[in-house]
């Protein structure tokens, strides 16, 4: 492991040389590329320096402990030494997570795809709430979400919803939302309180840039129409909501605005290029399957992966046995109490699979 750290040093020194000259500071789609390579290395290369540090430290201490004859400066030495010893342990554990290979896309913006599943107009006001957990969570920190598609329901639910969520590592801390959301609460229309169950799914795609998915314009077809839904007389006026077929996949997106043709079409157009990215993904890694299954689940939408049950307050997510008696705050946006544990799971997974446990 420590031979490839060396090299993992190696290539961030290099990277950084390569930032501060002018050649690359004057062309912005190598920096880019190279500014986020040399971020993903940098808490490795700091993490590795530190434990170096602690290593001359600690010889340091040692030697000290062979050559004093002074009682309190033995007891000294000793003393440091068990407190270096807990810090190399520390930062030797951290050095094993870090070397594990990560997934790509942990650091990227998320299109996140909310849809109402059995359960009727039930499921329909439960996919909102899940869309302000969701909303409250990326504002909590830091980040925009803006909506790309919408289609309400007639109490004031959600049918489905398409939001983009920008923020660096939203893909990390939302990818293991992926699945079947259950509910179980007595529904405000429920005369008699029995408790019903109904559910959604959640589909969490990383966001594509340009550089990812090459889209030949003659493979495109774009139609424009009349936007429906709130908006008022302008709506139906103009023709601003847009269509676009990929012809070769056949994937269908749309996006409509009721003031923005042009906006419209660059949200559709964001929105193709994840799910044409994600589709050559999942044709790439297919033979990776069974380990993502293994590590927290498949991610399926037709997976159950949590129950929400209101009148316990009690969260659940089957895929770690986790069991939270704390839905109410869950549901503010305090989601972290459910996602860390998840990310130690993968963690652990990976590790385990790298056999570095």
């Amino acid at each position: 492991m420590f031979d490839k750290l060396d090299s993992v040093v190696e290539r961030f020194d290099e990277l950084e040389a390569a930032l501060a000259t002018p050649e690359i500071a004057c062309d912005p789609s190598r920096s880019t590329t190279m500014m986020r390579e040399r971020a993903g290395l940098e808490e490795t290369v700091t993490t590795y320096r530190a434990w170096r540090g602690v290593l001359q430290e600690a010889e340091a201490a040692e030697q000290m402990l062979r050559e004093e004859s002074d009682a309190d400066m033995r007891a000294l030495a000793k003393e440091e030494l068990n407190e270096l010893e807990d810090q190399r342990t520390t930062l030797e554990a951290k050095l094993k997570e870090l070397m594990v290979p990560r997934d790509p896309r942990d650091d990227r913006n998320v299109v996140l795809e909310i849809r109402a599943g059995t359960g009727g107009e039930e499921a329909a006001l439960f996919s909102g709430d899940l869309l302000r957990m969701y909303a409250r969570y990326a504002e909590a920190r830091g980040w925009k979400l803006e909506e790309l598609s919408l289609s309400e329901a007639s109490q004031g639910g959600i049918k489905e919803i398409i939001v983009l969520i920008r923020g660096h590592g939203a893909y990390s801390r939302f990818k293991h939302e992926s699945g079947t959301h259950r509910v179980q609460r007595v529904p405000v229309t429920e005369s008699q309180g029995r408790i019903h169950t109904s559910a959604c799914t959640v589909a969490v795609l990383p966001e594509a840039e340009e550089v990812d998915v090459d889209i030949s314009p003659g493979d495109l077809r774009i139609d424009t129409y009349r936007a429906s839904g709130a908006g008022g007389q302008h709506v139906n006026r103009t023709d601003s909501a847009v269509r676009i077929t990929h012809l070769p996949s056949g994937i269908v997106v749309q996006c409509q605005d009721e003031r923005s043709q042009h906006k419209n079409r660059d949200r559709a157009m964001t929105l193709l290029r994840t799910k044409l990215f994600e589709v050559e993904s999942e044709r790439q890694h297919s033979e990776l399957a069974a380990d993502r299954k293994a590590q927290v689940g498949s991610g399926d939408r037709s997976e159950r992966i949590r129950t929400y049950n209101f009148p316990q307050n009690r969260i659940t997510d089957h895929r770690i046995g986790l069991t939270l008696y704390a839905l109410e705050q869950v549901m503010m946006g305090e989601l972290d109490a459910v996602v860390e544990p998840l990310l130690a799971a993968e963690r652990a997974a990976r590790l385990a699979a790298a056999g570095m446990e």
